[in-house]
């Protein structure tokens, strides 16, 4: 069945003051759901450095035992070139064993000096390590802080906003899709979240502005959907007190 302007205006209005209800819930807890929110990036952000710290600490690890394993290869053939110049036949034969000896102790230097750098490197990352994970331990203890306060705050009123929430989305049922759809545009865009307003003291309840006394008169009866000319918001009905007045 299709619903009258006014009753769509009762059922727009009714929807508002329920979302203001829970607007004003939400007001009691502040910017504590936002601060919970932006602990818990900051500690994944922490938690992800540490990762990838570790991950350049393990890589390093790798590239250190790699050298090792190239040190302990050149030495083995440093004691295979030993003896075989223990059995020389000419000079020809001594020089060319002794320039391979050179070259593995070179060898040998070279993986020492990439592992000392190796290791300095993990040990300014293992220091790196150990400042961001006490800077991520204070943010935990800053969010469990918060948490604890977010979940005082949402008990004392979860059974009133669930019954909200629950009113609300049956209000939403009786209100067509169009409606609907332009209500939450309307809201998002307002800073007090209010997209139906009553006209009280011939201004609009929500930017307050004048409302010509014809206007109002079209509001009253309720004919036709009326926005504010200024704020966009829906006009749903003038305030008694102001009618009496007229």
């Amino acid at each position: 069945m299709e619903l009258t302007v006014a009753q769509k205006l009762e059922a727009l209005l009714n929807l508002q003051s329920i979302d203001s209800e829970l607007d004003e819930i939400k007001k009691l807890r502040g910017d504590l759901p936002d601060e919970v929110r932006d602990l818990e990036d900051e500690v994944i952000g922490f938690e992800t450095r540490i990762s990838k710290f570790k991950k350049e600490v393990d890589a390093l690890d790798a590239e250190i035992n790699g050298y090792r394993l190239n040190k302990k290869d050149a030495e083995k053939l440093i004691q295979k070139y030993k003896d075989q110049q223990m059995n020389v036949r000419n000079n020809r034969e001594y020089d060319a064993i002794s320039k391979e000896l050179e070259l593995q102790e070179l060898e040998i230097q070279l993986a020492d000096k990439r592992i000392k750098e190796a290791d300095f490197k993990i040990r300014n990352k293992n220091v790196e390590i150990a400042d961001v994970e006490s800077a991520m331990n204070g943010r935990k203890k800053d969010l469990e802080a918060k948490r604890k306060e977010l979940d005082v705050l949402v008990a004392e009123s979860q059974e009133e906003e669930k019954g909200l929430i629950a009113s609300r989305d049956k209000a939403a049922t009786n209100i067509e899709e169009r409606l609907i759809n332009a209500y939450y545009r309307i809201r998002g865009n307002a800073g007090n979240g209010l997209a139906v307003v009553m006209v009280r003291r011939g201004a609009c309840g929500g930017c307050f502005n004048i409302v010509p006394p014809q206007r109002q008169a079209d509001i009253k009866d309720k004919k036709k959907i009326i926005v504010c000319e200024h704020c966009g918001r829906i006009l749903a009905d003038v305030d008694a007190i102001e009618i009496s007045r007229k």
